[in-house]
């Protein structure tokens, strides 16, 4: 990647980015962190980093703006409304974010500048995942911090709405980490694309259909449930954002009452998946061909 620039006798090209010198001399903490910060840094200069704040944003004042009801904005309701788009669009988001993460590199060169480093192949992998989470927490903190300064000004911020962003946070966590996986084992952009969006596709559209088809047809136990809501990360995110609404009752919140889904066991699903997706990118990636 480089940067061209006009001189009298010609044109000459100038590296965008200063590849860090004696990085197989640090620890492996500080290589994955130095790859994070490239990676960070290419983000930003691509101007990710705004997209995304101004996607979360504009979802939060536009969910804020129709949620009042007579002048008066319902903070709850804002919440519970936020959290049904987010649970659709936040795992579509993360997952576009990173689909192209090592297959991209791979096509246009940069990958395997950065595997021409002296750094193990997972840790780059790993360093990668880490600096476009950074991006994608700071958008959502940033987005949708927006929204709660709007609803601070009016007096109605709660503790749902930070509740709301924890969780954002961990759940585009877990789908970026999906995303790079599948990254890692396509041999195309357009081979991770299509993963991407069909995974969205289950995990949004498919799979709660199926968990309730699934019960209600007496095909399997309601203690399955559990593990239903578990197993994708887009419904332990909305149930875990709704856990702090305390005026969300009835359907899934007294379903899942003496269940054990409580909010620690929802975090650490969602941390799970995000350190498993992360671990088998790592893994896999050694036997990708550059």
């Amino acid at each position: 990647m480089t940067d061209v620039s006009a001189e009298e006798d010609g044109v000459t090209e100038e590296p965008a980015f200063a590849l860090p010198t004696g990085v197989s001399e640090g620890s492996a903490l500080d290589q994955v962190a130095t790859v994070a910060r490239l990676e960070f840094t290419l983000a930003v200069r691509n101007r990710w980093a705004f997209a995304l704040a101004a996607l979360f944003a504009s979802l939060s004042l536009l969910v804020i703006a129709l949620g009042g009801q007579g002048g008066v904005v319902r903070a709850d309701a804002v919440v519970v409304s936020l959290v049904e788009l987010s649970a659709l669009l936040l795992p579509l988001v993360a997952l576009l974010f990173g689909y192209d993460a090592v297959v991209g590199s791979d096509e246009s060169g940069w990958l395997g500048v950065l595997f021409a480093l002296p750094v193990p192949r997972g840790r780059i992998v790993v360093g990668t995942y880490l600096g476009r989470l950074a991006v994608f927490t700071g958008a959502v903190v940033a987005g949708f911090g927006v929204g709660g300064l709007w609803l601070a000004a009016q007096g109605r911020f709660t503790a749902a709405y930070l509740g709301l962003v924890g969780a954002a946070v961990l759940g585009g966590a877990a789908f970026l980490a999906l995303s790079v996986l599948l990254s890692t084992l396509a041999a195309e952009k357009t081979h991770a694309l299509g993963g991407a969006l069909l995974l969205w596709v289950w995990v949004a559209l498919v799979h709660d259909l199926v968990s309730v088809g699934l019960i209600a047809a007496d095909l399997v136990g309601p203690d399955w449930l559990a593990a239903f809501v578990l197993a994708n990360p887009a419904t332990a995110f909305r149930v875990l954002a709704l856990q702090s609404v305390p005026t969300v009752t009835g359907g899934m919140a007294d379903v899942l009452v003496g269940s054990g889904v409580t909010p620690p066991v929802l975090v650490a699903a969602l941390v799970a998946w995000s350190l498993a997706g992360t671990w088998l990118a790592s893994r896999l990636v050694r036997r990708r061909s550059v």
